[in-house]
C-alpha cells in the first residue's frame, strides 16, 4: 500500500452528465455501514460526485452533534466493473455504473434505522477505524451484512494516524484481528483495504460549513475505488415485467407549486411518470407527475434505482418513512408464520412468548414471538414455495421488501407451511437437536418455524426478510441486540387461527412387570419370550381401564405390546406382545404419548406401532416334563435323577442376635399345583457358599415354599440361587 497523499480527485456533476441518456446507467446501492465515528461520512464525501437531497448529514442536527442521524444518499459513476460487463443481458443495456452510497448511523441507539438501510442494498461497504478495530456496534453491522448482502468490503480507516514506520504491520495487525472475527461467517474472504479519507481527522470533512468546496486530503482512495472496481458483482434484479412496483420511502418533503417529493429506492417492478401508485399505510392513491434520479429528471425508474417521485395533493407530513406500491399490491398483516434462525452472536435465549422488535423493511415494531418445529423441520424434506409463480399461476407477484438484503441472502429456505403437521410444543428456541438430526443439518444453528404476532399491523409482501431484535438492551452493554433473521412465509392471524395450529407435548408414564405369562420359544431365533405379561403401578385402582385398553407400552429394550384388559381390581393389567418379550419381573414398563393443545376431547394419540407377530412355541413346565418321564407324581418337579434349581426371593421373620434370618422364602422349585408338604425336609443348598437348609413347607398358592437355615443365613442372599437336593 502506498503511503503518498492521494490528489484530489474531479468530481463529476449533473452537469458533465447531460449527454449521458439516465436509461443507459445501471444503479448499485452500497451500504456504507460502521462503529459511531469510523470515518462513514467522511469516506462517503470523499467518493461522492452526485448528492442527493438528503446527503452528508445535511440536517441541522446531525452537523450540530457531528454524527449521522439518518440515511444519507449520494453517488458516484464509474465504468462498467469486469463482473458486470460479462453478463450480456447488463452490457447491452447500461453503459456507466452509478454506486448509490447509503450512509448509515452508527450510533447504537439509531439501529432502527442501520437495520431499514441495510434492507435497501446490495453490497456493504464496513468502515473500521484503524486504531480502534472491531468495535460493538462494528460486530452487529457484520452481523447485519451477514443477513443482507453476500458482497462485502472492509474499509480500514485513519491509517494515517499509525506512525509511518510502523504503518504496514499496524494495518497487518487489524487485518488478522477482523479476519479471526469473520472466520466462521460466509463473509470470511472478504477484501480489505486501509485508507484515510480525511488525513487529519474525519471531523474536518464531516462538519465543514461549505461542503461543496471543501476537498479533504485523502490517502488510498484510489485503492479503495479500483478495489470496488474489481469486487463489485452484478446486482440480483428481477424480470421487472413479472413484479409489481414497490417503493421504500425513506423521505419526504414539499415543494411549493409542484407537489409532494418522496425519495427511497425501487425494491421490485417500475413506474412510469402519470402512473397511478398507492400508499397503503394512508390508504390514498396518487399520480406521479414527476422523477428525478440525482436532480436528473428521468420518465421512468426500475428495481435498483435511488429516485424522487413528485406527487399532488399529498400531506407531507402524514409520512416519513413508509411505503409505496402498485396499486393493492401490498397487503396488511397482523401476524405471519416465519422460518427463523437464531443469530449466533446473541446471547440470551430465545423464549416462546417473549416480544422482540421486529423490522421489515423500514419498519420496526413490536411482536409476540412463538418458537416451534425444529425437529419437524430437520426431518422433514423441504417443499419450494415458488411452484405457485413459477408456474404463471400469478402474472405478477410482490416477493419480497427488500433489494439485496433479503431472505434468500439471509440463508433462509423457501418452505411452505402445511397446517395438517403436527409440531412438538417446546419453551422457546432450541439450539442442539438430536445426534442423528443434526448430522444432517448443515447450518449451525437449527431453523425453526416461529409465529410472529405484530403489535401493529404491518404492510409487506410474504418471503420478505425480518430481523428480530432485543432493542430495550442497554446500549452500554457490550453485546449483540440483533436475536434472529426470518422469512414470513404465512399470513397468520394468532388471534382467529390459533386452533388450526396442531401442538403436542409429549408424556410419558411408567409402571413394571409384575408377573410373567408361559414361556415360548420363538422360532424364528429360538429366544425365550413371553407373549403374555401382567403390569403394575401404571394405574390406580379407580382407574377405568376402558380408556386405555389398546394403547400401546413399551419395554426398555424397545419391544412394544399392547394393553388387552385389566386383571384384577387393584389397577393392574394384562398385556400380549404380538413378537414376544424377554422383559423379567420388576422391569419398566413406558406408556407414551401425545397431548394436543387444541383437542377438546384431550385424547391420548401414540405414534408407536405393533411388530408383525412372530410365532413360538411353548415350553412345557419342569414339573409336567417329570410327570411324563416317571408317570405321575406331580409334586416331584423332576428329582428323579438330579436336583432342582431356584432362588431365594426374600428372607422372612425378624433376625437373630447376629443379623442372619432363620426362614427365607424359596420360588422356582415348584409349580403351583405341586404338593409342598411331600417335599417338607428335603435338603437345599445355596450355590457358592454351600450353606444347607431343608424345606419347611409352602408360602402362598404360587408354587413358592419356605426353607429354613438352622445356623442363620444373610439379607444379601436374596436373589442367590439354591439347589434341591435329591432325598
Amino acid at each position: 500500500m502506498s503511503n503518498e497523499v492521494d490528489k484530489p480527485v474531479a468530481k463529476i456533476t449533473t452537469k458533465d452528465l447531460k449527454n449521458v441518456d439516465p436509461s443507459r446507467i445501471l444503479n448499485l446501492n452500497v451500504g456504507v455501514l460502521g462503529h459511531v465515528d469510523s470515518g462513514k461520512t467522511s469516506l462517503v464525501k470523499t467518493l461522492s460526485t452526485l448528492l442527493s437531497t438528503a446527503s452528508l448529514d445535511k440536517s441541522s442536527q446531525s452537523r450540530q452533534r457531528g454524527i449521522t442521524l439518518d440515511l444519507g444518499f449520494s453517488a458516484f459513476l464509474m465504468n462498467l466493473p469486469p463482473a458486470i460487463e460479462n453478463k450480456k443481458h447488463l452490457t447491452e443495456g447500461y453503459d456507466l455504473l452509478q454506486v448509490t452510497l447509503v450512509d448509515c448511523p452508527g450510533h447504537a441507539s439509531l439501529i432502527r434505522t442501520i437495520i431499514g438501510g441495510a434492507q435497501i442494498i446490495d453490497m456493504v461497504l464496513l468502515v473500521v477505524d484503524a486504531t480502534k478495530g472491531i468495535q460493538t456496534q462494528t460486530a452487529e453491522c457484520l452481523v447485519i451484512a451477514e443477513m443482507t448482502t453476500k458482497n462485502l468490503v472492509v474499509v480500514l480507516n485513519k491509517i494515517d494516524l499509525f506512525p509511518e514506520s510502523e504503518r504496514d504491520q499496524r494495518l497487518k495487525d487489524v487485518e488478522s484481528k477482523i479476519r479471526s472475527a469473520l472466520r466462521n461467517s460466509r463473509l470470511a474472504n472478504s477484501p480489505m483495504v486501509g485508507i484515510s479519507a480525511c488525513v487529519g481527522g474525519e471531523k474536518v470533512a464531516a462538519a465543514s460549513e461549505n461542503q461543496s468546496n471543501c476537498v479533504p486530503t485523502t490517502m488510498n482512495v484510489k485503492g479503495l475505488v479500483d478495489l470496488l472496481h474489481t469486487n463489485i458483482q452484478p446486482p440480483n434484479r428481477d424480470q421487472i415485467s413479472k413484479s409489481c412496483f414497490h417503493f421504500a420511502v425513506d423521505h419526504c418533503f414539499p415543494i411549493k407549486g409542484k407537489g409532494t417529493v418522496i425519495t427511497g429506492t425501487c425494491l421490485a417492478g417500475s413506474v412510469k411518470v402519470n402512473d397511478i401508485i398507492e400508499f397503503p399505510t394512508l390508504a390514498l392513491q396518487r399520480k406521479v407527475k414527476s422523477m428525478q434520479m440525482f436532480r436528473r429528471s428521468v420518465t421512468e425508474i426500475k428495481q435498483g434505482d435511488r429516485a424522487g417521485l413528485c406527487v399532488a395533493n399529498l400531506d407531507s407530513k402524514l409520512m416519513e418513512r413508509g411505503v409505496a406500491s402498485s396499486v393493492d399490491s401490498v397487503k396488511l398483516i397482523s401476524g405471519a408464520i416465519a422460518v427463523v434462525k437464531k443469530v449466533r452472536y446473541f446471547r440470551q435465549s430465545l423464549n416462546s412468548g417473549t416480544k422482540f422488535h421486529i423490522s421489515v423493511g423500514h419498519s420496526t415494531v413490536m411482536a409476540t414471538v412463538t418458537f416451534f418445529g425444529a425437529k419437524e423441520m430437520a426431518e422433514r424434506p423441504k417443499k419450494s414455495s415458488r411452484s405457485k409463480s413459477e408456474s404463471g399461476a400469478e402474472s405478477k407477484s410482490l416477493s419480497t421488501s427488500a433489494l439485496g438484503g433479503n431472505a434468500d441472502t439471509a440463508g433462509l429456505p423457501r418452505l411452505v407451511f402445511d397446517f395438517d403437521d403436527d409440531f412438538e410444543q417446546h419453551d422457546g428456541y432450541i439450539e442442539t437437536l438430536d445426534d442423528e438430526i443434526e448430522a444432517s443439518n448443515s447450518s449451525d444453528l437449527p431453523l425453526h418455524w416461529a409465529i410472529i404476532d405484530f403489535q401493529t399491523p404491518v404492510y409487506c409482501p410474504l418471503n420478505s426478510l425480518v430481523i428480530g431484535s432485543r432493542l430495550d438492551t442497554d446500549i452500554q452493554a457490550n453485546t449483540c441486540r440483533l436475536a434472529f433473521s426470518g422469512r414470513l412465509v404465512q399470513k397468520f392471524d394468532a388471534s382467529k387461527e390459533m386452533g388450526m395450529m396442531n401442538f403436542y407435548t409429549k408424556k410419558e408414564r411408567a409402571g413394571i412387570v409384575d408377573r410373567l405369562g408361559e414361556p415360548y420359544k420363538r422360532n424364528d431365533d429360538e429366544q425365550i419370550v413371553r407373549y403374555e405379561i401382567f403390569g403394575s403401578e401404571l394405574f390406580r385402582k379407580e382407574t377405568n381401564m376402558n380408556e386405555f385398553l389398546g394403547l400401546h407400552l413399551e419395554t426398555e429394550k424397545g419391544d412394544v405390546g399392547v394393553i388387552q384388559s385389566s386383571f384384577g381390581t387393584s389397577g393392574k393389567f394384562r398385556m400380549n406382545f404380538p413378537a414376544g418379550t424377554t422383559v423379567r419381573n420388576g422391569d419398566k414398563l413406558y406408556l407414551r404419548f401425545k397431548r394436543y393443545a387444541n383437542d377438546p376431547e384431550k385424547k391420548i394419540r401414540q405414534d408407536s406401532v405393533l411388530p408383525p407377530a412372530r410365532v413360538g412355541t411353548r415350553l412345557e413346565p419342569d414339573s409336567k416334563k417329570g410327570k411324563k418321564k416317571q408317570g405321575g407324581d406331580a409334586g416331584n418337579n423332576g428329582l428323579g435323577n438330579g436336583s432342582v434349581t431356584g432362588k431365594i426371593s426374600n428372607t422372612k421373620g425378624d433376625p437373630m442376635d447376629n443379623g442372619l434370618y432363620t426362614m427365607v422364602i424359596v420360588e422356582g422349585f415348584f409349580t403351583p399345583e405341586a404338593n409342598i408338604r411331600e417335599r417338607i425336609g428335603h435338603h437345599v443348598r445355596v450355590v457358592g457358599t454351600d450353606e444347607e437348609g431343608i424345606i419347611a413347607g409352602s408360602f402362598g398358592k404360587a408354587g413358592k415354599c419356605k426353607v429354613s437355615f438352622t445356623n442363620g443365613i444373610s439379607k444379601g442372599s436374596v436373589g442367590t440361587k439354591v439347589k434341591m437336593m435329591k432325598a
